[in-house]
């Protein structure tokens, strides 16, 4: 089901002050600015196995390697901003202010730079390293590391990123289950629906006994399309600028 006007643009969506939105941000939106997010069909990231470079046994083999992969992922954040897509979430957390839940899948910091004061990144930050030994709290960092692996402070452990490898548990399940049972409106931009649990999240939606409206925006239709009420094809960044009509 789609809402269309009569120029052909789709309607956008009324949101009131007392509205509750749940937004899900992929490696769609990331991508428009320059980030390349994506594994390619050969199981490859980058040019290195996932296996390498994105699991904690790969840390625990070559941390080396691990850190110099990540110190090149960190001077690119160095180099892209963010897009209109960032800017209109930010302006939408301005008119809810708590009444909207964002999460994301990415690691990169464009929300934040955008404006965004609430985000939960339920992969962890490439910008925070935390000690792979002791429970020493994760801390900022935007150094690179291309030589040897950091060293903590505290314990003599190896310091590695703070992101969420294959295999470990991403942050902030429950608040984002709370969120999920709590939202009019469910929204997902620019994640592809095939990794989960994130791909999951639009079925716990449609699971409550009043499920809120689901709208999923992105330039292609997700495996999970099926799943929505409406599909909003295009770039992030030209679709949600116009997408929500504030009533003030």
């Amino acid at each position: 089901m789609s809402r269309v006007g009569p120029s052909g643009e789709f309607e956008p969506i009324a949101v009131k002050r007392e509205s509750r939105v749940f937004v899900l941000t992929g490696a769609g939106i990331s991508a428009e600015s320059g980030v390349a997010t994506f594994r390619d069909a050969g199981g490859l990231w980058y040019q290195h196995r996932v296996e390498d470079v994105a699991t904690a046994e790969g840390f625990a083999r070559d941390p080396r390697l691990v850190w110099r992969f990540y110190s090149e992922r960190r001077k690119q954040i160095g180099e892209v901003k963010p897009n209109p897509a960032h800017l209109a979430l930010a302006e939408l957390e301005g008119f809810l202010g708590d009444g909207l839940f964002l999460v994301t899948q990415n690691v990169d910091p464009l929300h934040e730079l955008a404006g965004s004061k609430r985000v939960l990144h339920m992969h962890g930050e490439l910008l925070t390293s935390r000690c792979d030994t002791c429970p020493r709290r994760p801390f900022r960092d935007d150094r690179t590391y291309l030589d040897d692996p950091p060293v903590c402070d505290e314990c003599g452990g190896t310091i590695r990123p703070d992101v969420i490898w294959f295999g470990e548990i991403p942050l902030g399940l429950r608040e984002i289950a709370d969120a999920i049972e709590a939202c009019d409106l469910f929204l997902p931009v620019g994640s592809s629906g095939s990794v989960y649990p994130a791909a999951g999240f639009v079925a716990e939606a449609r699971e409550r006994s009043r499920p809120p409206r689901t709208v999923y925006v992105g330039p292609e239709r997700p495996d999970n399309a099926s799943m929505f009420d409406e599909c909003r094809l295009g770039p992030a960044g030209r679709v949600l600028p116009g997408l929500f009509k504030f009533l003030r």
